[in-house]
């Protein structure tokens, strides 16, 4: 029988509790939630550790002629960081003039968005922290593995991934980006992410602000070396 959650505030919470059996190990976390789905997840583990949250804002560039076709992602972050499909980059001939372009084209929209959504706050510096990163599940993992591999090159002092559900062969695909991974279900067959949700609504611009606008109120944990104001 599937597990099913009854929305995903709820799962948050139970990730949080699977979490929080751990967190001696992790004296100065952030949470990072993959918008939209991601954030209430997150904001339950967020309230339950007293710890900042913040956004991880992903971004495709595609091949020329070709937009669905990944050459590269671009990662937000205090250092945006670029991971580039070498691969496709070669087979293609995409210069790296075309790169560049694309690049500065998608972080124009990353900073459209979290201006949006965090009326412009910057990000949260992740460098020397225990960076916890959350979504709503995970099918193929691909935005994700994109984003893990970005955020580990800004120097996290560790890196966890924290889902409520997955398809099997994507977690382990993903498993050697992070420090620790930590899904509740892991069904197979896999039937998709929502599957496990009796309320998985897809969130608007306006849901997404109160949600972060509440982690903004959330008190931290003073236990713990965190100088952030606001995410």
């Amino acid at each position: 029988m599937q597990h099913v959650f009854a929305n995903r505030r709820v799962a948050g919470a139970a990730l949080a509790d699977a979490l929080a059996e751990s967190a001696a190990e992790r004296p100065d976390p952030v949470l990072l939630a993959l918008p939209r789905g991601g954030v209430p997840v997150a904001l339950e583990i967020a309230s339950a550790l007293g710890a900042p949250l913040d956004l991880v804002l992903v971004r495709k560039i595609g091949v020329p002629g070709q937009p669905e076709l990944a050459a590269a992602a671009v990662v937000d972050g205090d250092a945006p960081q670029m991971v580039v499909n070498d691969e496709i980059v070669r087979a293609t001939g995409m210069s790296t003039s075309e790169l560049a372009t694309a690049r500065d084209e998608q972080l124009r929209e990353i900073a459209r968005r979290r201006a949006a959504w965090l009326d412009g706050r910057s990000p949260v510096d992740v460098t020397g922290r225990d960076v916890i990163v959350v979504d709503d599940g995970i099918a193929t993992g691909a935005t994700m593995r994109t984003a893990l591999r970005a955020l580990r090159r800004q120097g996290p002092r560790s890196l966890t991934l924290a889902v409520p559900v997955a398809a099997p062969d994507a977690l382990l695909a993903i498993r050697g980006e992070v420090d620790r991974a930590l899904a509740l279900v892991t069904p197979e067959p896999f039937r998709g992410v929502g599957a496990h949700f009796r309320d998985f609504h897809q969130l608007d611009d306006q849901e997404v602000r109160d949600l972060l606008n509440e982690a903004d109120r959330l008190p931290r944990n003073t236990g713990r070396n965190d100088t952030t104001t606001g995410s």
